[in-house]
């Protein structure tokens, strides 16, 4: 079976292909933003990249970073088009399946050459893509009609699925998987209530992340909770990190940032959820976060914006996280943060839920035969 993955260069996105290493399929990546070198996690995928230029000059990086005026004219001259290097993709590798993953960047820029053929198209729907389409430019007009060339949906939440038939899927579902294609604890490393000492949080700003909204909130906390504690920050966006470092009342506690263009290895991420009291993740739009998944899994309290419902399919508020209904109401989100930190108990009771339900529903071993599945399902349905 060859499958040809389209996608940007995504940790996601890499954590779900890694899924089928041991497939026997023949898996083909086209990066859509033909951006860098070839991935080394995903060493195993053949790669198809290189595919924007006609030709790659000698110094053509010094003529775009000295020349600028004289590098785009260039590049007018000598860029493929998308479409074009995408069909001679196709033309080439004979795929038997191809996914896009995401709508916006990926699915759409390819609708008019998909619909041109009958291969069979997966689409894995992420984050916003469904939720938040209008506010991303894309009409609902354009959704259906990209709906109407999916044969087959894949979502990280059920909400999503429920848009998606009001906007005209009506072809198969194969059902809800995170976006990473499942989770790998190490339960050594969920740390008991008493040893945690970590207040974590997203800092995503840009786009619809409200990790600012989380540091004006924490800011509002009786300080006396938040002696003893490290605040760290990962993912964090300049303006998040700008506003931690002028506060005067950040000055006061021990924090840490990890800025937004430096990676942190996911399994260093999941060492620091399992040591952390609290996980926060803010925004406007989401689908069903990865992140609060791995902290609820390492037995961090979840406090999780819910746009649309999607945080509230694995969240019962007060019972094992705290649904933030307003990202932008800081109040509230300051009454959150102090409650779970007086609580422990209400910690305790959530994490002996959180552990064994990610266990149980997103472990990364168990979802992984099911993953390979969806593909044999496709190439059944297609005979």
């Amino acid at each position: 079976m060859r499958i040809l993955t389209v996608a940007i260069p995504n940790h996601h996105f890499f954590q779900w292909v890694n899924q089928l290493k041991d497939s026997g399929y023949e898996v083909f990546w086209f990066d859509i933003t033909d951006g860098g070198p070839e991935s080394p996690k995903i060493p195993w995928v053949k790669q198809i990249k290189g595919w924007k230029l006609k030709w790659d000059f000698p110094f053509r990086v010094g003529v775009k970073n000295k020349l600028p005026r004289l590098y785009s004219f260039i590049q007018k001259l000598n860029t493929n088009h998308l479409e074009s290097s995408f069909q001679d993709v196709l033309d080439s590798i004979q795929p038997d399946i191809v996914h896009c993953f995401e709508m916006t960047l990926v699915g759409l820029p390819l609708l008019k050459i998909m619909q041109n053929n009958t291969i069979p198209l997966i689409y894995s729907s992420w984050g916003s893509d469904m939720f938040n389409s209008k506010n991303m430019g894309i009409t609902d007009a354009q959704v259906a009609v990209f709906l109407n060339r999916v044969d087959y949906l894949i979502t990280d939440c059920k909400r999503d699925f429920e848009i998606a038939k009001t906007k005209g899927f009506d072809t198969t579902f194969l059902g809800v998987y995170p976006g990473n294609g499942g989770i790998s604890i190490d339960p050594k490393l969920i740390l008991e209530i008493e040893k945690r000492d970590i207040i974590l949080f997203k800092g995503y700003q840009y786009d619809v992340g409200e990790a600012i909204q989380v540091a004006k909130a924490l800011e509002l906390v009786p300080l006396g909770l938040l002696k003893n504690k490290i605040i760290v920050v990962y993912s964090a966006d300049k303006a998040v990190e700008t506003y931690i470092r002028t506060s005067q009342f950040f000055k006061q506690l021990h924090y840490k940032i990890y800025s937004r263009g430096k990676h942190v290895p996911n399994q260093d991420l999941l060492r620091i959820m399992g040591k952390s009291v609290i996980h926060i993740g803010n925004n406007t739009s989401d689908g069903m976060p990865n992140t609060l998944l791995e902290a609820m899994g390492m037995g961090a309290f979840p406090i999780q914006s819910n746009p649309g419902g999607a945080s509230a399919e694995v969240i019962s508020n007060n019972e094992n996280g705290f649904l933030i209904e307003n990202p932008i109401d800081v109040a509230h989100i300051a009454i959150l943060l102090e409650k779970a930190l007086k609580n422990q108990e209400l910690r305790i009771k959530a994490k002996k839920y959180n552990v064994p339900y990610i266990e149980n529903n997103y472990n990364r071993i168990t979802l992984a035969s099911k993953i390979e599945s969806l593909y044999k399902q496709v190439i059944v349905d297609s005979k």
